[in-house]
């Protein structure tokens, strides 16, 4: 009989079945190793749902290997031979274990990878096979190109996929991307359908307790914690959107709303991060969708886009360019993240209606976070480490492949343009167009220079000021100098010295 041993280390963000390092397993002899570790639930303050949600999806995980006849070791973030650390656990169990090999998939997490490659084990490496594209096929992309775009990357990959794609391989509908009909806002009258949820289980309920008990000082409640952690009921969440929510997810996936944290939304990112989900699965459900004539092509092609263009895109920049690209910070920002970040304490509506329901479900959707607190952020200059932290801490779907992209290069243009073409800065105005939040504000939007005037429109000027020499020569910055200079020397100077005591109140630790 073959003796021969495998020991397979499972992170908490690749709970597939699927997982490369997890094929071929021989249920006789090799062993699967799932821990929760205090140092990956604390490097930042993630949201304790994040953090119960990853741990209650790891001990349903390993129920499910075991019952598929799998051995499993897992340890418990109480055990008290816990070491602490995802390289120490490794090393620990391969001590008692003493496997002929230990294999692993790539993390999601340049931090954590490079702590287990430093820890002095020969271990077998797997590509991350629940992304279309690998590491080394998007370098072999990017490489030569001095600039990234997203657009001609999700291209390419329309095509390995085979999606939506006519017999001669042009874009169905004509075009590659119908992102001008994403943008309405939500009409009087229009409901979303209600969120779908999900009753904590046993399991879940005594991670909640546990969570509760050694995170308590971390933002966020546990309270409101409704979300699936089996594939099971993953695939439920993602049946419901299917059913109630992709046919309008289309025209109003930019829209916000008061109250509404979750619109026409899946709220599948956290699940399918975490390997609940499976991307491949996604894109043929919606194409499907597509082709049974239950959504328009503006929905589809809007799904398909944030899923194998965007999704893939950031992690390809992170994987190409980590560790350096974590240091951007181009505008050369130094200003510390305001407290009503962590606490939604804030006159301004849209922030607390974003910020709030952040810290109420662990979610807000793209546009509240690159419009609404990362173009705050971006205006304020806010040093990109803090952002980024927050962002990370704060969301039940952030990982650091994907949330670092999307902050440091999207929201906060900190890597000069190498991922977005232009920073993705905006005024009150556009909050006013796409959301119903500047109605019960204590600002007013139509107002710039006094002293009850929307902070953002005073602090997009000042940003536009500051940062002329940077983005004067910015071919999609040049409308917005052009109204600059329109504008007389009255009223700049009056912007920018709204902005500038705007700035002076945060830096004294004062709020809007």
């Amino acid at each position: 009989m073959n003796s021969h041993r495998r020991l397979c280390l499972v992170l908490g963000d690749q709970l597939s079945f699927d997982l490369a390092s997890l094929q071929g397993l021989n249920k006789a002899n090799d062993t699967v190793l799932l821990v929760e570790v205090m140092e990956e639930a604390s490097h930042v303050p993630h949201h304790p749902q994040k953090i119960a949600l990853i741990f209650s999806a790891m001990r349903h995980f390993a129920e499910a290997l075991r019952q598929r006849g799998i051995s499993v070791e897992y340890v418990a973030l109480d055990d008290p031979q816990n070491s602490g650390s995802v390289p120490r656990e490794l090393q620990r169990w391969q001590s008692i274990i003493q496997p002929d090999e230990i294999h692993l998939t790539e993390c999601g997490d340049w931090r954590l990878e490079q702590s287990i490659r430093d820890c002095d084990l020969a271990i077998q490496w797997h590509s991350d096979s629940r992304f279309l594209c690998t590491r080394e096929e998007f370098s072999g992309w990017a490489n030569g190109k001095k600039q990234l775009r997203m657009e001609f990357f999700y291209r390419e990959m329309r095509r390995k996929g085979g999606l939506l794609l006519n017999g001669d391989g042009s874009p169905v509908g004509g075009a590659w991307n119908f992102d001008a009909e994403n943008r309405k806002a939500l009409p009087k009258g229009v409901r979303p359908p209600s969120p779908a949820r999900f009753a904590p289980d046993a399991i879940t309920q005594d991670v909640l307790k546990l969570v509760a008990k050694h995170f308590s000082n971390h933002y966020g409640t546990l309270d409101t914690f409704d979300y699936p952690v089996t594939h099971a009921d993953a695939q439920t969440l993602w049946d419901y959107f299917l059913d109630w929510g992709l046919a309008a997810f289309g025209d109003y996936q930019d829209a916000m709303a008061s109250d509404e944290p979750f619109l026409f939304h899946a709220r599948i990112s956290a699940a399918l991060n975490i390997g609940l989900l499976d991307l491949r699965q996604l894109c043929s459900d919606v194409e499907s969708a597509y082709w049974s004539g239950s959504v328009a092509l503006n929905a589809a092609e809007g799904f398909i886009r944030q899923l194998i263009g965007w999704r893939e895109y950031v992690r390809g920049v992170y994987w190409l360019k980590m560790p350096d690209y974590a240091n951007g910070n181009v505008f050369g920002n130094t200003r510390s993240l305001p407290e009503f970040y962590w606490t939604g304490e804030t006159q301004m509506n849209c922030m607390r209606q974003a910020i709030g329901q952040s810290l109420e479900h662990a979610y807000a959707h793209h546009i509240q976070r690159l419009m609404v607190t990362g173009n705050f952020a971006l205006l304020a200059g806010i040093a990109p480490t803090q952002i980024c932290e927050w962002y990370l801490a704060i969301y039940m779907d952030a990982f650091d492949w994907v949330e670092l992209p999307n902050t440091l290069g999207m929201v906060m243009h900190a890597d000069g343009g190498y991922l977005g073409s232009k920073p993705y800065c905006a005024s009150g105005q556009y909050i006013k167009r796409m959301s119903n939040y500047c109605g019960g504000c204590s600002y007013k939007v139509s107002e710039s220079t006094t002293d009850n005037a929307c902070p953002f429109n005073s602090l997009y000027w000042h940003f536009v000021m500051r940062h002329s020499d940077r983005l004067r020569g910015n071919h999609r910055m040049g409308m917005i100098y052009k109204n600059l200079d329109r504008m007389t020397e009255a009223k700049q100077e009056a912007l920018w010295q709204r902005g500038q005591s705007l700035l002076a109140k945060l830096d004294d630790g004062g709020s809007f």
